[in-house]
């Protein structure tokens, strides 16, 4: 998602979340608690509800934005601390879970991101904070219908299943059981790039960057390049998660330029066009910064 609205509602529909992924490790006393941050891309805003599903045994929590139940279907999921990916898979007839991804995080402490529609970490992975995991999605077990949303869980080793299920906790406060609309803080202050889309990813697959110009600390303009055709993305550094000003232009020579502009989240673009043995003028902006190539790139 690019540019949309951010409207929170709860989904959490989830139906027959029985039996538990793996069994619990022998008790031992869990370290101190990492330093969670909402598992979503930073100045995104979701709504967490616990007491929706009969399936939640303590503290889980299922999280939604959007103003209808297919609306957050794709939509980026990050890790919430640093750790190791454990489990990547989907859980089959076992349980409900879907599509899993557990992160273990150090000093008996691991979360859980269930129903993920795509799986983007593998097992054995050392992931950072604020890292994509995965897409919100709603795979279950065979039968099991559910709407999309994620399903989230901190669970410590000093305990049994359900009682090592703990209250979940954000940018060092408690989660306002059992509903709450919280921001996400993740990797807004540093330690990562906060914008959960590549260029490549913007594009499409096959396109390789060729290009690249800073617009001061505001975003990065991109010219990539898949063999037959070029596109132009603008990736946000700053604002992001927050509606503002940007555009990506490509104009392939002779011929009349094509612009995305408006006020996005995340960037501006895709722009593409085939440019066979012509040169292309390319660039675009954020904020105040811009740029605007000359033509160049020739034939490609």
């Amino acid at each position: 998602m690019r540019a949309r609205r951010v409207l929170a509602a709860g989904f959490g529909l989830l139906m027959g979340l029985a039996g538990v992924v793996a069994t619990a490790a022998p008790a031992s006393a869990a370290g101190p608690r990492p330093n969670f941050q909402l598992p979503f891309p930073c100045n995104q805003s979701w709504n967490g509800d616990n007491d929706n599903s009969s399936a939640h045994r303590a503290y889980e929590i299922d999280f939604n934005r959007g103003s209808t139940p297919g609306a957050d279907l794709g939509d980026t999921i990050v890790a919430a601390a640093a750790g190791k990916v454990v489990i990547s898979a989907h859980q089959g007839s076992a349980n409900g879970y879907g599509n899993l991804v557990k992160i273990d995080h150090g000093g008996g402490w691991s979360t859980y991101y269930a129903h993920l529609q795509t799986r983007s970490v593998a097992v054995g992975a050392q992931v950072a904070q604020g890292q994509k995991i995965g897409t919100l999605g709603n795979t279950s077990k065979p039968g099991n219908n559910i709407s999309p949303h994620l399903h989230y869980e901190v669970r410590t080793t000093d305990s049994s299943y359900p009682s090592n299920i703990q209250k979940a906790y954000f940018n060092g406060v408690v989660f306002g059981y059992p509903n709450q609309t919280l921001t996400s803080k993740n990797t807004c202050s540093g330690g990562g790039n906060p914008n959960p889309y590549e260029p490549v990813e913007v594009c499409g697959t096959g396109y390789k960057v060729i290009d690249q110009q800073e617009l001061g600390t505001a975003a990065t303009a991109y010219l990539l390049y898949n063999g037959s055709a070029n596109c132009v993305t603008t990736i946000k550094k700053t604002s992001v998660g927050t509606a503002s000003a940007t555009s990506a232009f490509l104009e392939v020579q002779g011929e009349a330029r094509k612009t995305d502009s408006g006020s996005f989240e995340y960037y501006a673009g895709p722009v593409s066009a085939s440019a066979p043995a012509k040169c292309v003028k390319w660039g675009g902006s954020a904020g105040s910064n811009s740029y605007e190539s000359p033509f160049e790139h020739c034939g490609a």
